[in-house]
């Protein structure tokens, strides 16, 4: 029977990663059931190559390689090809990128794996020269071909290995919560924190918000005046960096050097969702006005390049743009040279220079600048005889400028998939600087954004999808979509106090349990029981640049148990904690979202429940001041449901706090109630 034609099958697709390589000579195919029936029909191995948009070394190999006519003939051959958008499918990225780490000892984008037919990976790595790919994929083609059963004895192997990777064990052992070691912990962590630059040593630098906002709460819990100071320098030399665009506001993946300098030039969703929180609650913490910029200017960011008419978010810009000569090269679109910004600013260069270091600290590669910070806008202003509203005036103006210059060069490429992880994400964020600031603006662009997820991206029976584009919903969600969700929708209750955020809050929580929970692990699969599995199902629950979808549950269901008294929830959210505590005390900053959650366990957390006539306004109140350690609830009406149960009194605003159901005295005054809060353990 003859084999089915060499047809790239990418056009077909949404995808922007998927679409960028629908014209390469390679026959690629889409990661789907007719792909992978034909490989086991055919009995051919295939190439499963996954990255993303964004990612500047997944163009570099497609340019070398996948555009490469010679290249194409040797995979098409022998081959099933697969391209696969890790931001869409997950599930697959990370069954593949263990794969990768279990053989290599490392592992990345561009990911490359060859498969046995069933999809069993025998051989892996991340980027590959062109003539080293050639020469790999002609080897493993012949062992194939002549002693097949060496691939399927390591394929075997290498199995094994995937599902012993995140293996749980249930911790039955009772565990007292205030005896975990949480300060002995931060202080051995310590050890690794850069105190000269900020963040933690070495390079690459990654910004790991989850870290951030950990240590953050547990400075102020425990007057630590010295983790403090580490938190804000941190957040200060981001934001004096080259990694935050100093034009136009937002933050890049992650700096190459240590000192947050020259970024790996895509901005992605989910950091400048995480940042705009943490900078948020650090203003509510610290009054830094540098704080609150930093968060205005991403929000405009946001909201100019990465929204859609909808209220939904898009996923990415692009590391690259193209040149004036039409060659695609990272960072393109960032950089400065001296002469250009001469010509532009004229008699205000000679400041600027000094402000963003046009000097030998700033300098990048070919006499190119990356704009960073070194001085403080006084130590600016002291210098060169200004006055504050001047330097302001000033800071404006040269924004203004560069940015209209800017903006004539060829814009990096938009990645404009809508994933409702990232916008749950974002929506958090807006929801927590419209806290901190109280910008109208912020609180109506995360109603949208949450309206557009309800009414797109969520089924009736709390099921959601993974990822929205042209109209269209698909890709069943994964159990990240789920966590975020589930957070931003509780957080966006305790904002507007309508109980539908919470109530679907609920009903998607519900949807998780039934779906993607483990009795006997007690955790959830990162996949659904209606998908299936790929190789085996996960479990994913080591925190990363995004904390892990399993802690965000743990999070939810204690604060779902408390809202609807559903002791389950907290069950299940205490055992969750419990199974993790072994790893944390080895790798705290791949726990930092669980330590978090230990603190809940740990130390007085509060319901405060606001009813009256008045609610909205003292809720926004408690709103504005930094208080990690208590759930919201709030009705100007009598209720019934089990937290304003005989609360309600008429012609008076009461505020209860409550630990565990048990409650003070009512209060009528909002310093008093928060003051009850701010008591040290």
């Amino acid at each position: 029977m003859a084999t089915q034609k060499n047809i790239n099958d990418l056009i077909h697709e949404t995808s922007p990663y998927l679409l960028q390589h629908a014209n390469n000579p390679v026959s690629w195919k889409a990661w789907n059931k007719t792909t992978l029936n034909r490989a086991k029909k055919e009995q051919k191995l295939m190439i499963v190559s996954i990255g993303y948009a964004a990612c500047h070394w997944c163009h570099v190999m497609e340019h070398e390689s996948f555009e490469d006519a010679t290249v194409a003939t040797v995979m098409n051959a022998n081959y099933i090809s697969v391209k696969v958008d890790r931001e869409e499918r997950p599930d697959v990225d990370q069954t593949y990128i263990n794969a990768v780490q279990l053989m290599t000892g490392s592992a990345g984008w561009p990911l490359n794996v060859v498969t046995l037919p069933d999809g069993r990976p025998v051989w892996g790595g991340t980027y590959f020269k062109r003539e080293d790919w050639i020469q790999a994929l002609k080897q493993i083609q012949e062992l194939y071909k002549s002693e097949p059963e060496k691939l399927i004895a390591y394929a075997n192997r290498l199995e094994e290995g995937i599902k012993n990777l995140d293996l749980i064990q249930i911790n039955t052992e009772e565990i007292d919560f205030n005896d975990f070691p949480v300060k002995e912990i931060v202080e051995n962590w310590t050890e690794k924190f850069d105190a000269k630059e900020g963040g933690f040593k070495g390079a690459p630098k990654f910004m790991m918000p989850n870290n951030l906002q950990f240590l953050l709460r547990f400075a102020v819990d425990n007057n630590n005046k010295q983790l403090l100071d580490f938190v804000t320098l941190t957040l200060d030399k981001m934001a004096f960096g080259g990694i935050y665009d100093q034009i136009r506001g937002g933050f890049s993946r992650y700096s190459t050097d240590e000192k947050w300098h020259v970024p790996h030039f895509e901005k992605m969703l989910y950091d400048n969702a995480q940042l705009v929180s943490l900078y948020s609650k650090a203003f509510l913490v610290t009054k830094n006005t540098l704080y609150k910029e930093v968060v205005a200017e991403t929000l405009d960011f946001i909201a100019a390049n990465l929204t859609n008419d909808e209220g939904g978010f898009y996923a990415a810009l692009d590391a690259d743009s193209k040149t004036e000569n039409g060659n695609l090269k990272e960072g393109a679109f960032y950089i400065y040279a001296p002469e250009e910004l001469q010509v532009v600013l004229k008699d205000d260069f000679e400041i600027f220079k000094e402000y963003y270091n046009i000097n030998s600290y700033g300098k990048w590669e070919n006499d190119t600048y990356v704009l960073i910070r070194k001085k403080t806008d006084f130590e600016i202003i002291t210098e060169f005889n200004l006055t504050p509203e001047l330097l302001s005036k000033k800071k404006k103006n040269w924004k203004n400028i560069l940015l209209a210059h800017r903006n004539k060069r060829n814009k990096p490429r938009l990645d404009d998939k809508t994933l409702t992880s990232w916008n749950a994400l974002m929506l958090k964020g807006y929801i927590d600087a419209y806290k901190a600031f109280g910008n109208q603006e912020y609180y109506d662009a995360a109603l949208k954004n949450a309206t557009f997820i309800s009414e797109k991206q969520l089924s009736k029976n709390g099921a959601l999808f993974h990822t929205y584009k042209n109209g269209k919903s698909s890709i069943n969600g994964f159990l990240e979509d789920y966590a975020f969700t589930i957070e931003a929708f509780i957080a966006l209750y305790e904002i507007t106090l309508n109980d539908k955020w919470l109530l679907q809050a609920k009903k998607i929580a519900d949807f998780a349990i039934e779906n993607f929970f483990d009795e006997d692990k007690q955790m959830f699969y990162f996949t659904s029981k209606q998908d299936p599995a790929i190789i085996t199902r996960s479990f994913e629950y080591r925190d990363n640049v995004i904390p892990a979808s399993n802690s965000v549950m743990a999070h939810n269901l204690f604060k779902l148990s408390k809202y609807f008294e559903i002791t389950d929830y907290q069950s299940i959210s205490k055992q969750m904690l419990k199974n993790v505590l072994i790893e944390i005390n080895q790798y705290p900053s791949g726990f930092s979202n669980w330590l978090n959650l230990i603190l809940n366990f740990k130390n007085n957390f509060y319901e405060v429940v606001v009813v009256g006539k008045n609610a909205e306004e003292i809720v926004t109140k408690f709103n504005k001041n930094y208080l990690p350690n208590i759930l919201i609830a709030g009705s100007t009406i009598k209720k019934s449901e089990p937290l304003f149960k005989n609360r309600y009194v008429e012609d008076e605003t009461l505020i209860y706090v409550c630990q565990n159901n048990t409650c003070n005295l009512p209060e009528n005054n909002t310093e008093n109630a928060i003051n009850l809060i701010n008591k040290k353990q």
